[in-house]
């Protein structure tokens, strides 16, 4: 479906939690090193529950080496508070590669400004400064299975119906 990419994450629960998701959407999620903890983490599989073991989970030594397989293009969507480009303005198409900083400093700002047009943000009050990660990631991917529902949706009614027993 997407492709959940988290550069160099930090908190072991968030990556658990956006796991479970990527599940969920049957998204598969890239995660870049340096990663802030162990990915066998207890906090990461207590996060992710069950859903762990079925996870689709690449992950790469750097940046630089995702970037060599995974260049940007108008198939790669960088989320950040720096830019004014709304997520729900963004085109979502299967496959795309929806990027995400990490917890404490974001993606790389060299790289936001050398590809303006495929930064997102969400809006925000004054307030705040900043969304949790897995909660940004839920707004986002969401978003973009909404833009691309029609197949999902015959997907999972099926795998429900499979499931489903009569009582």
């Amino acid at each position: 479906m997407f492709n959940i990419v988290l550069v160099e994450p930090k908190i072991p629960q968030n990556t658990g939690t956006i796991g479970r998701l990527c599940v969920n959407l049957g998204a598969t999620l890239h995660l870049i090193k340096p990663i802030g903890f162990d990915i066998d983490d207890k906090a990461v599989k207590r996060a992710g529950l069950d859903y762990w073991r079925k996870l689709d989970l690449v992950v790469w030594e750097s940046f630089e080496a995702f970037l060599a397989e995974h260049p940007i293009s108008t198939q790669t969507h960088m989320a950040t508070t720096k830019t004014e480009q709304l997520y729900f303005d963004a085109d979502f198409k299967r496959g795309d590669y929806i990027l995400f900083g990490s917890e404490t400093r974001g993606i790389d700002e060299s790289v936001l400004l050398a590809h303006p047009k495929q930064c997102i943000t969400i809006p925000m009050g004054g307030e705040g400064r900043s969304l949790n990660l897995g909660v940004s990631v839920g707004i986002v991917a969401y978003e973009a299975l909404r833009q691309n529902y029609t197949g999902f949706e015959k997907i999972t009614i099926a795998n429900q119906l499979k499931e489903q027993t009569c009582h």
